[in-house]
Order: structure tokens, then sequence, then C-alpha cells
């Protein structure tokens, strides 16, 4: 298992960008790829069906895939497949027969669930070997966001997943509309960054090399991968019932870190997750973690996209002396405490203590 991370660094970051219509997406991307640190990047705009973008980065043409050079990076715009796209990449885009880029960003249609993109990702095995998805980036209009994310179930879920946000056209809102939406961002996605954009403009430093992997460090970077601290904070201070009163109007969309304290039994946990996501695939928006399972020396990196998990990945060691099973869940409709009653009753059985009230809770909200 520790193969696929013997290579972690040599493979290419991919940062996914997503946000809404008119979110200033476009804007942000145009004002990237002139930027010296893109230099090295391909940018990908993924065009869904027969949506036209107004794009600057688009050539006219008829053909699946159009290639341009802005700046120093390639942009290739593509309405086929994207996991034939990436993989013919490197080698249809090689100079002197190298592959000449070291970055890839996709950019999403502003209807579009970034979800497929994220299983092409972690599912295609001829990825595999070549990329790393590197970080989910969402646009959010700071003026017209509050009414966009009303009415968008879509809209909510984009930010909802995302490693960053993006709070664009911040000169237009003001300072009450901006901490309105801060707000609210920051119950739908306790972990995620929030940096304020004005005309497009974005420090890249800011938004590469945020995933698991740490060029810097050459070693995985857990802690920052799944900020698992942002979460305590809201969670003691505002206690359950606010919690949840601050998300009501996003589609029960709802971001939650669960620890456990003594490591969990493999098959036990494998089963759970594998069970999670028939019956609730579609409510499990993201999942990471950081999993202690027992006889294991190393802990394991769990990530997961609704029904879609990557495969897990043994680090070389525990990132500190915290041994505890953290997992941070984005879900849609789901009590993070079924969530919990569920995996202790298969890892503890019935004989862990003090369950018989939760047992029966959980046994209701069971699919039997």
């Amino acid at each position: 298992m520790s193969s696929v991370l013997a290579g972690a660094g040599a493979r290419i970051p991919v940062s996914v960008l997503t946000g809404f219509l008119g979110s200033g997406k476009t804007t942000v991307l145009n004002h990237l790829v002139r930027s010296p640190d893109m230099a090295r990047a391909l940018v990908v705009i993924n065009e869904f069906g027969t949506v036209g973008l107004d794009h600057e980065l688009i050539a006219r043409s008829n053909e699946d895939l159009v290639v341009e050079m802005i700046g120093g990076c390639l942009c290739c715009t593509i309405r086929g497949d994207l996991s034939r796209t990436l993989r013919d990449a490197p080698w249809r885009f090689a100079r002197e027969g190298q592959c000449w880029f070291d970055r890839v960003v996709i950019e999403t249609t502003g209807l579009a669930d970034p979800a497929p993109i994220l299983h092409t990702l972690m599912t295609d095995p001829q990825l595999e070997p070549l990329y790393r998805l590197d970080a989910v980036i969402a646009t959010v209009d700071a003026a017209a966001g509050m009414a966009t994310l009303d009415a968008q179930p879509e809209a909510v879920k984009q930010a909802a997943v995302a490693d960053r946000l993006l709070l664009t056209k911040t000169d237009l809102a003001d300072p009450a509309g901006q901490n309105a939406i801060r707000d609210r961002l920051a119950a739908l996605n306790p972990a995620a960054p929030v940096i304020a954009v004005t005309d497009g403009a974005v420090d890249p430093a800011l938004l590469f090399e945020v995933g698991l992997w740490d060029p810097a460090g050459k070693s995985d970077d857990v802690r920052r991968w799944l900020a698992d601290e942002a979460y305590d904070a809201g969670h003691h201070h505002h206690g359950h019932h606010h919690h949840h009163d601050a998300n009501r109007h996003d589609n029960g969309i709802r971001a939650t870190c669960l620890t456990f304290d003594t490591p969990l039994e493999p098959l036990a946990f494998d089963r759970w997750l594998g069970l999670l996501t028939m019956f609730k695939g579609a409510d499990l928006l993201r999942v990471k973690g950081i999993v202690n399972l027992a006889g294991h020396d190393a802990p394991v990196v769990v990530h997961g996209v609704q029904h879609v998990f990557h495969p897990p990945v043994e680090l070389e060691r525990w990132p500190s002396d915290d041994r505890r099973t953290r997992m941070v869940f984005i879900t849609r409709d789901i009590d993070p405490e079924e969530l919990r009653g569920t995996l202790a009753l298969m890892t503890m059985g019935l004989s862990g203590v003090g369950l018989q009230g939760l047992i029966e809770s959980v046994a209701q909200g069971m699919p039997t």
C-alpha cells in the first residue's frame, strides 16, 4: 500500500476550481494564468455539453480539445473525456519528449458538481501514477453570494466540499453583507480558509500545495489537510443546537469531525465505510480522515467523495503524538451522532459499555 505513497512527490498536483456562474471564477483564472508561478501549469477548462463559456482563455472551435498558450500557461478546453485528456496530456503536450507542466488546474463550468472530476482523479488507475489531487477551490461572490446560496443547492455543495474558499467582488459588498456570508461559509465549511479576492487577484501560493502531500517537507502534512482543530472550536463553543440552526438553510449540509480514542477493528471499519457509502453515498459529500487501525503501527488516510473512496493510503508514521482516529465528514441530512453510533456498534460490537440507549436510536435510523 505504501508504494502509492512512494511517488506522491513525483505526481503532478491537480487543483479543481469551482464556483457558481458569475462568482468571478473566470476573472480569477484569467489573473492566475498570467502569474509567473503558473508558468508550468496546464489549465484544463472543462466545458460540459454545449454551454459556451464567455472565457478570455477559450479560442472558438468545434474541436473536442482546443489548446492555446496564455502567459506561461497552456490552456486547453475540453468538451470530451477528462480522464482521456489527462492521461494523454504529459506526452501530447511534451516538449523535447519531456512533460513540461508540473501543475494542473481544472476549471469546471458554474453549474457543475465537482464530484465527478474528483471521482475521475480518485479511481482512474491510469491517472493514479501521474496525478494527485491537491485541492478543491471554490469562488463565492461576496455581493450576490447569499442569494446564490439560497437559490442554488449546487452552489452550497461547491462551497461545502472546498479546501479553499475565494471571496470575490469584496469591493462591491458592504461590511455587514461580507460578515454575513463569511459566517455562513464558516458554518458550512469550518476548515476552509476564506481568502478575499479583488479584481480576480489572488496569490497562487495561498491556493496551491495545500493538499495532503507537502513538497516542502517531502512528506504528508495530515494536519494541514485535515484541519480537524477547526471543528473543535465551533463545536464546543456553540453547542449542538446553535450549530444546527446555522446550517438549517443550507439543505441540511453540515461539517463535523468525529474522533475515536481506541484503535478501530480494520474489518469492521471497512464494512462500516462500505455500508455508509452504499446507503448514504449521495449525501456523504466529502470524507477525510486519519484512522488508527488495530494491528497497524502507522495510520491510514481515507478520502471519499460521495460513494467513491480513494484506496486507503498507509502513512510511513504518525504525524504527531495524537494517535486518535479523526474523521471529518461533510454530509447532507445525516446526523453526525448516527455516524458515530453506527461505527461504534460495528467496531465495538454490542459489548461496548453504555451503548444501550444509543443502540435503539441507531437501530431506528439504520436501514434494516
